[in-house]
């Protein structure tokens, strides 16, 4: 097909978006305002794990304060998550992290509503905690969840004869790796506003990745009909993966539809912190084995990933980042192991790359430990290794098309001088 010939690719096109965005103009939901609407603020728990018993009558005598909901004002299902709902909208007799939400002060202003917050009391009974995955994983580490395991999922992978390709190889790199959670910063803390419509439905204005999933959540916490929620995605100021889990949806729903009146609540920046999820840290060991001449022969690899307090996405991610353990390369043996695993951590989640950006970081420095050793360019190495039309995942997928890594590593190559050829730097 000729360029000519496309709509959209190889154009420089105005986004949909942009003009209201640069102006000014573009609703985000703490730009929403109603008549007679009150205001909602998070009382969250202050330490990672422990037994609680809440005290809200004192709150509740604020003159301002219209109603301190807890778990006790659920109907429906006291749970939510994306995959394994395990957790829950307001915390009945344990946490499992900093940040837990234990009750939703909603009161006539919002200062009101912080101010009342602390009236509410709660007597704590820490427990024992888990904060490293790989602790978390032994038979007699703390639980998490009760007497649940803490390893949420095991990824496997496998292919050709490791045993074999590790013999076959005349050098052997094994490193150990970790990456860092990360906060995926985005401008716009979360915020939202829900109340009544005109036709008597439940609707809620939120900056969401998941309003379908959403809708499904809150319809199972306040045991309503789908088709009585309206949940209507505003501009998003950033997401990256972090507003994928549900933060303030079901308490602002919950609030409007016990109390009749508009509700609206925005996260500080600190309380966006504590409310998300982050990127999972990962601990990989890796092991690659490659003959002399740079061909890669193995590779082995253990990765743990923190899930944190709760499983949000943490089977996909692990899952993905088995997937891609071996990098944009051929190898014709591979085994794989990834785990997610519970600790009393801050969950951690969806976020740009889904477990495919943590394990860059080893196989990339594996392929350079390789190229000193063996005394061969790093350029040249991923070139002689890296998938082209035709070649085999480590998963069995055979590339048909769109494999364009060995012409970007040439043209990389050519803009910093090096002669692919000859393998010398100009």
């Amino acid at each position: 097909m000729m360029m000519e010939t496309l709509k959209t690719v190889g154009r420089s096109e105005i986004r949909i978006d942009a003009r209201e965005k640069v102006m000014g103009r573009a609703l985000y939901p703490g730009d929403v305002y109603m008549d007679n609407m009150a205001y909602g603020y998070t009382l969250r728990s202050s330490i990672p794990c422990g037994e609680i018993k809440v005290d809200k009558s004192e709150a509740q005598k604020h003159p301002e304060v219209l109603h301190v909901f807890t778990a006790e004002d659920v109907s429906g299902n006291n749970h939510h998550g994306v995959i394994i709902k395990d957790h829950e909208v307001f915390c009945s007799k344990r946490v499992r992290r900093i940040g837990e939400p234990i009750a939703f002060i909603v009161a006539e202003s919002y200062e009101a509503a912080k101010e009342a917050a602390k009236s509410v009391n709660i007597e704590y009974k820490e427990l024992p905690a888990v904060f490293d995955p790989v602790e978390a994983m032994k038979d007699d580490a703390p639980r998490v969840h009760d007497d649940k395991e803490n390893l949420i999922f095991h990824f496997k992978l496998r292919n050709g004869d490791i045993e074999r390709g590790f013999k076959n190889s005349d050098i052997i790199i094994e490193n150990n790796y970790e990456s860092s959670m990360a906060e995926h910063g985005f401008l716009q803390p979360e915020a939202g506003v829900a109340y009544i419509d005109e036709n008597g439905s439940l609707s809620l204005i939120v900056a969401t990745q998941y309003p379908h999933y959403d809708r499904d959540e809150i319809a199972q916490v306040l045991n309503l009909p789908q088709e009585k929620i309206r949940v209507m995605t505003s501009a998003v100021g950033g997401a990256f993966g972090g507003r994928e889990d549900i933060t303030l949806q079901i308490h602002l729903a919950l609030a409007a539809y016990k109390l009749k009146r508009p509700v609206k609540t925005i996260y500080s920046r600190e309380e966006s912190f504590m409310a998300h999820s982050k990127r999972h840290p990962f601990h990989m060991r890796y092991k690659t084995g490659a003959k002399k001449d740079g061909t890669l022969m193995a590779m082995e690899a253990e990765i743990i990933g923190d899930s944190g307090a709760h499983a949000s996405w943490s089977i996909n991610v692990l899952r993905k980042a088995g997937v891609h353990a071996t990098g944009p390369y051929i190898v014709p043996n591979v085994k794989i192991d990834c785990y997610a695993v519970y600790t009393n951590n801050p969950f951690t989640g969806a976020m740009r790359g889904f477990g495919a950006a943590q394990v860059a970081m080893a196989y990339e420095q594996q392929i350079d430990e390789i190229a000193r050793r063996i005394n061969i360019s790093p350029v040249d190495l991923r070139l002689r290794n890296c998938f082209k039309l035709g070649s085999r995942t480590a998963t069995g997928q055979i590339l048909e098309e769109s494999v364009p890594l060995e012409i970007v590593i040439k043209k990389a190559a050519e803009k910093i001088g090096y002669n692919v050829s000859s393998g010398v730097r100009t």
